[in-house]
């Protein structure tokens, strides 16, 4: 039998599934049940001479919400506890509330000795039974043996799967192992996110994606379920060394260049102050919330990472602006760990790809300029000797074998704006850009 003599003997039929007193059903008129629950998954049956097939269409809806908010750990402030279910931390009543709260709070090391005994204070005062989990999440360390400790602890400690979500509080890694692990257990329990670091509050915290390093590769483990809630709060940037802001505003300025211009612009004008201010705000100062640029620039690079991660969050479509400085950087960080940091790789792979733009026409010489500036007014790295013509070969082949057999490359093409190239850059253009990088770069050095 041909294709086409078997589609004409095949008979398809769509149907929707109605739950009448806990029991689903099959129906091809749903209106028939107008009192049963109608669920948004089908089942579409084909029919042909050989036999019979279902097809189950499920869609998964996933919700959760990123608070931003000020003065986490006070004992006032609901959101810790309630912001994953109630608008800005509160629920409608007190008495929805169940009486006896548990919480499993995974905390980096250092996050650990900085505000442990606080986050202690908290859930004491609460009357909460709580237990905090410290924990090295480096990304030395960033493997399934960490997630395994994670699982061993919260099986011991005992959650309840649906209602007590696992909170997960330091930088990036911490929340994606967390995430991990959180994913695993049971199939699938809610975790909180709250990001102690820049980057993580810019970029890791307000998407999807969970992870571990695999095989020498970096997240090559992981999986795609966001946190019921993402909490906020810049007070946790005042203990992070210099170098820590300076890592977080890579991923900032990342946004900026692919779709803000106006983000951009705050960075080069301000961005040291920014960063000598560990992007707290002027309580002195006579300022607006709209006026003030800590404010304005996090919630730029928030919003904008937002819109471009929310309609794509399981990566199905792999033209994603996000990658722009995720090209080479990954290579080049796990090559060299732990001497960058994940925005100090971001930034150097940014670098590259500015003047490989402007080989390519896509930027002048004086845009490219100024974007060379800006990171270094936030003391970012702009150049490296590890990063050699042959690792961004190696680097740029990888990406090629994972996406599809396109090269699917995000570049700037004026400040502000950018489109995903699909073609493999030109060897030549390739090596001229990296030529006049290394003869103009190479001398402002590496962290």
């Amino acid at each position: 039998m041909t294709s086409n003599d078997k589609s004409s003997c095949s008979r398809e039929t769509q149907f929707n599934l109605v739950q009448v007193k806990g029991t689903w059903t099959r129906q091809e008129e749903p209106g028939q049940l107008a009192a049963g629950k109608l669920s948004r998954a089908k089942i579409v049956e084909t029919q042909w001479d050989h036999g019979v097939s279902w097809t189950v269409v499920s869609p998964v809806v996933f919700t959760y919400r990123v608070v931003q908010c000020g003065n986490l750990l006070d004992p006032e402030n609901d959101t810790l506890l309630w912001g994953h279910v109630g608008d800005g931390g509160r629920l409608e009543g007190a008495s929805s509330r169940p009486a006896n709260v548990k919480r499993f709070v995974v905390v980096d090391e250092t996050v650990h000795r900085l505000y442990g005994s606080r986050v202690a204070r908290y859930f004491d005062s609460r009357g909460v039974v709580y237990k905090l989990l410290p924990l090295p999440t480096t990304e030395e360390n960033k493997s399934l043996e960490l997630v395994s400790k994670i699982l061993e602890e919260v099986h011991r400690f005992g959650i309840d799967r649906r209602s007590e979500p696992i909170i997960a509080m330091g930088g990036g890694v911490c929340l994606d192992v967390v995430g991990l692990a959180a994913s695993l257990y049971r199939r699938r329990t809610p975790y909180i996110r709250v990001p102690t670091t820049l980057l993580a509050y810019v970029d890791a915290s307000v998407g999807a994606k969970t992870g571990v390093n695999f095989a020498g590769g970096k997240n090559k483990l992981g999986s795609y379920v966001p946190p019921v809630a993402t909490f906020l709060d810049r007070a946790f940037f005042q203990t992070l060394p210099p170098r820590q802001i300076s890592n977080g505003m890579a991923e900032m300025l990342k946004m900026a260049l692919m779709k803000h211009r106006g983000l951009f612009e705050l960075l080069e004008s301000d961005g040291g102050k920014l960063l000598h201010t560990k992007l707290q705000s002027d309580q002195t100062a006579n300022t607006s919330q709209h006026q003030d640029g800590a404010v304005a620039s996090v919630r730029m690079a928030i919003e904008t990472m937002l819109e471009e991660l929310a309609p794509n969050l399981w990566e199905d479509d792999l033209d994603r602006l996000v990658d722009f400085g995720h090209l080479i950087s990954p290579e080049l960080e796990m090559r060299v760990l732990p001497a960058l940091l994940h925005g100090e790789a971001v930034s150097i792979d940014m670098s590259f790809m500015v003047y490989v733009a402007q080989q390519k026409g896509l930027l002048t010489a004086e845009e490219k300029r100024r974007i060379v500036q800006c990171m270094l007014g936030l003391q970012l790295p702009v150049w490296h000797p590890e990063c050699t013509l042959a690792l961004v070969h190696e680097a740029l082949g990888e990406r090629l074998r994972h996406s599809a057999g396109s090269a699917r490359m995000p570049l700037p093409t004026g400040l502000g704006r950018a489109e995903i190239f699909h073609d493999a850059i030109e060897d030549n253009i390739l090596a001229q850009a990296f030529q006049n990088w290394t003869d103009e770069l190479s001398s402002a050095g590496n962290k």
